[in-house]
């Protein structure tokens, strides 16, 4: 396994070997030892799996009060993966790193506690994996605008094209209407 770190202090692209022959593929998507001699945790509480259309955009989500770490892999198809820091104390607060992450290519997005979370749908549909370090807890989601300008995430979206959002991400309110962390 091999650890690239982002420009987010924090949030590194996970990429397993993809050992490819007549009869498919197999690539380790996680392994107990080699986690945690990359640092990274070996505990996760809840796995989640979700399918999208093309132009499908879901987020930008975090939970406040019960912070979850997200392990993010592509089962099918290709997204844009988004973290946000949205840690206050932080150097680089309000900033983003955008990762493209194709299944054939079996890299994953580790996002840590402490950063908003969301993704563009490319391909015609994408499957999507996350590993989660805490349960989910509605009571804790956070939602901020998927097109904040104070972010300015870059959506590779195509002239004319316009996301598809759920109710919750269409009325997202702007990150400085958002509690955060400190």
């Amino acid at each position: 396994m091999n650890v690239e770190p982002t420009a987010l202090p924090g949030v590194v692209t996970v990429q397993s070997p993809v050992h490819v022959d007549a009869r498919g593929f197999f690539t380790e998507v996680f392994h107990e030892q080699r986690f945690a001699e990359l640092g990274l945790p070996t505990y996760f509480a809840q796995d989640n799996h979700s399918r999208s259309a093309r132009h499908v955009l879901r987020g930008l989500h975090f939970q406040r009060e019960h912070p979850q770490g997200k392990l993010v892999r592509v089962v099918n198809g290709t997204i844009f993966d988004v973290a946000v820091d949205v840690r206050r104390s932080s150097p680089h607060f309000g900033h983003w790193i955008g990762v493209t992450l194709d299944a054939r290519e079996g890299r994953q997005l580790w996002v840590p506690p402490g950063f908003a979370h969301g993704f563009l749908v490319l391909s015609n549909e994408a499957d999507v994996s996350y590993k989660c370090t805490t349960p989910y807890h509605a009571a804790s989601n956070s939602y901020i605008r998927w097109n904040d300008s104070e972010i300015g995430v870059a959506w590779p979206l195509p002239p004319g094209i316009a996301p598809i959002l759920s109710p919750s991400d269409a009325s997202a309110p702007p990150m400085s209407s958002v509690a955060l962390f400190d």
